[in-house]
């Protein structure tokens, strides 16, 4: 998808974040922002740019704050038990209803999907998200298309992914889809990832 600008890849994080929500997209997406001649650029941010502490106690400093950034291509919201505060939160909800206006993809790891879905943005849509949270999801919005087998689901303008390393595959689906397949062929070989569980 070719622009006169780069591309603006933003990628939340939040107190509670689960760490390969956050950590595995951003890698896929900043190898391909080193790769790629369209020069995307990929931020992490949180809501005042302090910094948050993920699910399992690893400590981060985003690059931003939320106010600071500009207009975004791609946002990335992971899940981690600290959604379940989110999907609470009317301010985060607003601001998710605001962004989806001015953004053209919205992703989601894991339980990611539960913010959207309170936000209103998965109301009869097809969507996946942890297999452990497919009833919380339904709970939240029962007009959700839940895909209990997809690793992620692309549904246009939002793409939700299954738990934790699902994001991995969502994001290298992102580079295929802003740029092309071979390009993500490149990024999968530059950090060798290529699934062969030993157990």
């Amino acid at each position: 998808m070719p622009t006169e600008s780069p591309l603006c890849l933003g990628v939340l994080v939040f107190d509670g974040a689960e760490e390969l929500d956050v950590v595995g997209p951003y890698e896929v997406l900043s190898a391909w922002a080193e790769l790629s001649s369209l020069r995307p650029t990929v931020t992490t941010f949180s809501h005042d740019g302090a910094g948050v502490r993920l699910a399992k106690g690893l400590r981060m400093v985003p690059d931003a704050a939320r106010e600071d950034l500009g207009p975004m291509h791609v946002l990335v919201h992971p899940g981690g038990d600290g959604t379940r505060r989110l999907v609470e939160e009317a301010d985060h909800l607003a601001w998710l209803r605001a962004v989806r206006a001015t953004t053209p993809l919205m992703a989601s790891v894991c339980t990611g999907a539960l913010a959207y879905a309170a936000a209103g943005l998965l109301a009869g849509r097809p969507a996946t998200t942890y297999w452990k949270a497919f009833d919380e999801l339904a709970r939240i919005d029962p007009s959700v298309l839940i895909d209990t087998e997809a690793r992620f689901v692309d549904d246009g303008d939002v793409v939700t992914s299954a738990g934790v390393s699902a994001g991995i595959d969502m994001a290298l689906h992102l580079v295929a889809r802003l740029e092309s397949v071979e390009v993500a062929r490149e990024v999968r070989r530059a950090i060798q990832y290529d699934p062969a569980p030993p157990v």
